[in-house]
């Protein structure tokens, strides 16, 4: 089953006193990068996280964020940053002085409370287990979400990569056909004119022959046609593997052996449908980016 790098979960839990969210998203990378936006508090579980995101995601660029709210039950978590704005108070106290000798200390301590910092909003401790526990269960049904929405993404990839192989091999197939009708065409074509030139009889047949079938074996496309169609079928085998790198390399493949046909096919006909199904493998190596 196909899998898509692109996915999104989230786990919301709440437990005596607080509330935790976490929300996983992830985009496609070739290889793993994991970015965490946790709590102060839970600083010391970050290993134990990106292991976690790292095993059951694999691959991509993942960003975890985790926020703890306190409940209404909770106490509040501010506190005041004496030593701040005890200095706070005392500098405004000697800059007053020197303008006026009026003082009022509660309107100045006011003044000082709005400053930088002079407030703790967060009071950073060490998480305790319930909390950490409460945050881990939440991470694992923000995975659980998130692996859901890739496999969802997944199945339209599915859809996408085997609407395109079809085509190409449609193509290929077209291709047989108009390959047939290839050398023949040729044939009449060089004996026409060399006879407008030469007359019927003013040229070696055997010669003229010998040179067909250099120009037959020098553009014959029998081993790339085989070859594409072998890789379109492992394609698909792989398709039903999951696996986005593997994917990547036979697009690479199947791009070469619809190139080769291309330089060797000397037609415009064979050229045209070249093109089509170049334009199906372009779709294809668009959307092997997104596959796990």
């Amino acid at each position: 089953m196909l899998k898509s790098m692109t996915g999104f979960g989230r786990g919301v839990l709440e437990a005596d006193g607080f509330q935790v969210t976490a929300e996983i998203k992830t985009l496609n990378s070739k290889g793993l990068d994991i970015f965490c936006r946790i709590p102060k508090s839970l600083s010391s579980r970050e290993i134990e996280l990106r292991n976690l995101l790292s095993a059951e995601l694999e691959r991509g660029k993942i960003e975890l964020n985790i926020s703890i709210t306190k409940t209404a039950q909770a106490e509040a978590s501010v506190s005041v940053n004496r030593p701040l704005v005890k200095a706070y108070f005392q500098d405004l106290r000697e800059s007053f002085y020197h303008l006026s000798n009026s003082f009022d200390d509660l309107e100045m301590f006011k003044l000082a409370l709005t400053w930088p910092n002079a407030q703790n909003t967060e009071v950073v401790t060490e998480s305790s287990e319930d909390e950490w526990k409460t945050a881990l269960e939440a991470v694992r049904l923000a995975l659980t979400e998130c692996q859901a929405f890739r496999e969802r993404e997944g199945q339209v990839l599915e859809g996408i990569f085997s609407d395109c192989i079809n085509g190409i091999e449609k193509g290929l197939q077209q291709v047989s056909e108009q390959d047939g009708l290839r050398i023949p065409a040729v044939r009449e074509r060089l004996l026409k004119t060399i006879t407008d030139l030469l007359g019927e009889d003013g040229f070696d047949k055997n010669r003229f022959e010998q040179e067909l079938v250099y120009y037959v074996e020098k553009y014959d496309i029998s081993e790339e046609k085989v070859r594409l169609q072998t890789h379109l079928d492992y394609f698909r085998e792989i398709i039903q593997e999951g696996n986005g790198k593997k994917l990547g390399f036979m697009a690479q493949e199947i791009g070469r052996e619809i190139n080769t046909i291309g330089s060797k096919a000397n037609d415009a006909g064979l050229q045209r449908l070249v093109v089509g199904m170049k334009d199906d493998l372009e779709k294809i190596k668009e959307q092997t980016a997104n596959v796990l």
